[in-house]
C-alpha cells in the first residue's frame, strides 16, 4: 500500500491499516535494514510508573523522603 510522505516529514497511514491495528496515539519509530518500522504503543503512564516503581524496589517511604528532599530550599549563592 502507498503512502505519501509529505513536505514536513508527516505520513498519514491508511485507514485500513489503522482499523487492522487498533486506535494508538504513539508509534515507535525504528530503522531495520533499510526499512521504517512502525509499531503501535499504547501509553499507559500510571501503570508504566507502578511498574518502574516496582523495578527499583521503592517503597512509600522512599517516595516521601525524596518529596521532602526536593522541597528542602537550597542555600543561595553569594553573587
Amino acid at each position: 500500500m502507498l503512502a505519501k510522505i509529505t513536505a514536513k516529514n508527516q505520513l498519514t497511514l491508511p485507514k485500513s491499516i489503522t482499523n487492522a491495528v487498533g486506535a494508538t496515539e504513539y508509534v515507535e519509530v525504528e530503522v531495520k535494514d533499510g526499512q521504517i518500522i512502525l509499531t503501535p504503543v499504547r501509553i499507559q503512564r500510571a501503570d508504566a510508573v507502578r511498574a518502574k516503581l516496582s523495578e527499583l524496589h521503592l517503597t512509600e517511604q522512599d517516595m516521601t523522603d525524596a518529596v521532602a528532599w526536593s522541597r528542602r530550599s537550597s542555600p543561595t549563592s553569594a553573587e
